[in-house]
């Protein structure tokens, strides 16, 4: 959610350079550093960014996904010992459903039970679609759920004709990949980096995402806050 704070000291020129790295997935601390402010400001700023694409991702009407469509849950949280995946202690449990060809929609969830995960199915997927999931049990009840299901057994093969979950793993990987730079994310703010991730893989180039996030700067809502390139938003976001 998006939280009102003081309009930023900041120049359009700046914030401008700062939106640019931060599509550019640039760090912060480097940003602040090229484009000549302090590096709180920068970080700052780069959490205003996330609270903005996060607000604007749960306007989106709820598309129902059809055709075929991946599900599959994960585990997000620092190397440790002991067990990993399902069940490891100290884990954010995260529930994903992609659309093949199309978009991603990633979902904190308290547990990976069946009743945890299937009103988010149900709300999110269009009946008679084809799903394709693993072996995990919590989806048996897709086969008289009214959906098409398929599933794949990691233990025996990882791809079977169409039958895979290779797009959302795909995602899962560049999710990791992308939060693994932070060494640990606060939980409080886990959402709004998820959220960044999601808004990453389905605004790919990075040409795009930076048209989208302009947009959705000029069109936030708190007021009083002129735009990067040029515009003054009548409903700004907050900012540092």
């Amino acid at each position: 959610m998006v939280t009102r704070r003081r309009r930023s000291r900041l120049t359009i020129t700046a914030q401008e350079q700062l939106v640019r790295h931060f599509v550019a997935a640039t760090p912060a601390r480097a940003a602040a550093q090229v484009v000549g402010v302090n590096r709180h400001t920068a970080t700052s700023y780069y959490h205003r960014l996330r609270e903005v694409i996060a607000f604007n991702l749960s306007l989106a009407t709820p598309e129902l996904l059809a055709g075929e469509v991946e599900l599959d849950e994960s585990y997000f949280g620092g190397h440790r010992k002991g067990k990993r995946g399902r069940g490891a202690p100290g884990k954010v449990p995260v529930f994903g459903l992609l659309k093949r060809g199309g978009k991603v929609h990633a979902v904190m969830i308290s547990n990976a039970s069946r009743a945890t995960l299937m009103p988010i199915i149900k709300q999110r997927v269009k009946p008679d679609s084809v799903v394709y999931t693993d072996s995990f049990a919590a989806y048996d009840v897709l086969d008289v759920a009214g959906f098409r299901h398929h599933r794949v057994n990691h233990r025996e093969r990882f791809v079977d004709r169409r039958t895979h979950i290779n797009g959302i793993e795909n995602f899962w990987n560049q999710a990791k990949r992308y939060l693994r730079r932070y060494n640990g994310v606060p939980s409080a703010n886990f959402h709004l980096y998820l959220k960044e991730c999601e808004w990453r893989f389905n605004y790919r180039p990075a040409a795009k995402a930076l048209i989208v996030l302009r947009t959705w700067l000029a069109q936030s809502p708190v007021a009083g806050r002129s735009v990067p390139g040029g515009q003054t938003g009548g409903r700004p976001a907050p900012d540092s």
